[in-house]
């Protein structure tokens, strides 16, 4: 499923990309509104209507943004929600805002709202959906869910970016992907993650001043916050793997 979609979403950027082609600034996607728009914001949102629509046509609906049937929530659990927080307040608080204009800040908002709906309905949604289905406990569900996210990511490989960077951007999204399954499993809905993934994009984006660029090179005490909340992150979601405990034990409600 995961495949497909990926199929599906690059092959409406090739489509959006023969109409709009002369919208979009190939050297800076970021300097102009069209750009963002044309080039980042109506594939993904196309992406977007495509999986809710798919969702809501096998009934999947309420088991996706209802209410989560897994119980066995732990303390130690919020510090995925919070480790993503801090760096999303450290993201903003580092940000240059005199650098960008009104619509562009505007218009990778909107980005976010579509890369968090798309990608957590994808993956904590009808992925996670599919696996606590199979009876898979919650253990195998976090790492295969977090995993193909990483793996989502590697498509960047055909935009060009640098087999290093994609590398390190699995790596991180891994570490992203489990922070994102506990907030959801703490907050008990996938609402949570979405607001906080469409809200870690955009500051990341503004932080850093780039889609490509790493926020770790930016300098000043919030970026140097930033970066350290990253790491932690990573760190933080290999030992989660050891200690997530639980398994679905109410039938899910279609």
């Amino acid at each position: 499923m995961t495949v497909a979609y990926l199929a599906y979403y690059l092959l409406v950027g090739l489509v959006l990309g023969a109409v709009f082609g002369d919208e979009v600034d190939k050297d800076d996607l970021l300097s102009t509104g069209a750009s963002i728009f044309f080039a980042l914001v109506l594939p993904i949102a196309v992406g977007a209507v495509t999986l809710v629509g798919f969702t809501a046509s096998i009934g999947w609906l309420g088991r996706v943004f209802g209410r989560q049937d897994v119980t066995g929530r732990r303390p130690w659990m919020w510090a995925g929600p919070v480790l993503v927080i801090v760096a999303i307040v450290g993201h903003a608080a580092a940000t240059d805002w005199s650098s960008w204009r009104a619509e562009q800040i505007a218009l990778l908002a909107l980005l976010g709202v579509c890369v968090g709906l798309a990608e957590e309905l994808m993956t904590r949604g009808l992925v996670v959906q599919m696996l606590r289905g199979a009876g898979r406990s919650e253990r195998f569900v976090m790492g295969v869910s977090s995993l193909l996210f990483a793996l989502m990511h590697m498509v960047n490989l055909l935009s060009g970016m640098k087999a290093s960077t994609v590398l390190v951007t699995l790596v991180y999204t891994f570490g992203f992907g489990v922070c994102m399954y506990l907030t959801m499993r703490v907050t008990g809905t996938i609402w949570a993650a979405i607001v906080l993934h469409a809200l870690t994009d955009p500051t990341t984006f503004l932080a850093s001043g780039g889609l490509d660029e790493a926020v770790t090179g930016q300098s000043g005490a919030w970026s140097l916050l930033a970066s350290l909340v990253t790491i932690l992150m990573i760190v933080f979601s290999l030992v989660a793997v050891f200690l997530v405990r639980g398994k679905r034990t109410a039938p899910a409600v279609g």
